[in-house]
């Protein structure tokens, strides 16, 4: 998912040793989804959020390189390439969120005591914006993303604010969304902003 649609997107397939500063991505972030079988929901007191700091670059990185890992496997290039293209698109989705979004919270999503993922969030003004969320794979389908989206639409209802997110047309999680009361509000190539409206 990305806030980012007005970003030339770098695709697997460009030239990995191209400038990062010209292009970013759209993580395609597939956190989401009904509880997988076999595992327990977590309950809300399980999942926590931690600021991140310096010292949890390789976590993020990490949960970065996993949105990006489909399309890479689709390409014929080395794993040092793939490396170099990955880190690339990360320094560059990093500089990206600093400059259009300086005062959004950054944070790693906790299930009890174990890192599963992150999420930029900016309380704007007049909305709440999710900048991206990601679970790791082994941690995805298992009720985490759906508890926390919630607790924030519990947060922006009681401020009597839209929750907006962009999403791409052929990522998985939309659906999560749209059970989740989200309404595209407009799109821009094959990306859709999803907007939760509050109860009037």
């Amino acid at each position: 998912m990305t806030s980012d649609p007005e970003r030339p997107e770098r695709k697997a397939g460009d030239c990995p040793s191209d400038d990062a500063t010209k292009g970013n991505q759209a993580t395609g972030n597939q956190t989401k989804g009904n509880q997988a079988p076999g595992n327990q929901a977590p309950g809300d007191e399980q999942i926590t959020l931690r600021p991140v700091t310096a010292a949890d670059d390789d976590f993020i990185f990490n949960c970065y390189a996993s949105t990006r890992a489909q399309e890479l496997a689709q390409v014929p290039w080395s794993p040092e390439q793939k490396e170099a293209f990955v880190r690339m698109q990360y320094t560059a989705q990093k500089r990206h969120y600093a400059a259009e979004a300086p005062q959004a919270s950054h944070d790693i999503i906790y299930a009890e005591a174990t890192p599963v993922g992150r999420i930029f969030l900016d309380r704007r003004q007049d909305a709440l914006h999710i900048l991206d969320i990601t679970l790791l794979p082994q941690h995805r389908n298992q009720g985490t993303g759906s508890l926390l989206l919630r607790r924030l639409l519990d947060e922006a209802g009681k401020a009597g604010k839209p929750v907006t997110i962009y999403v791409e047309s052929f990522n998985p999680s939309l659906r999560l969304f749209e059970r989740l009361g989200f309404r595209k509000d407009h799109e821009k190539g094959f990306h859709l902003l999803m907007k939760w409206q509050p109860a009037h």
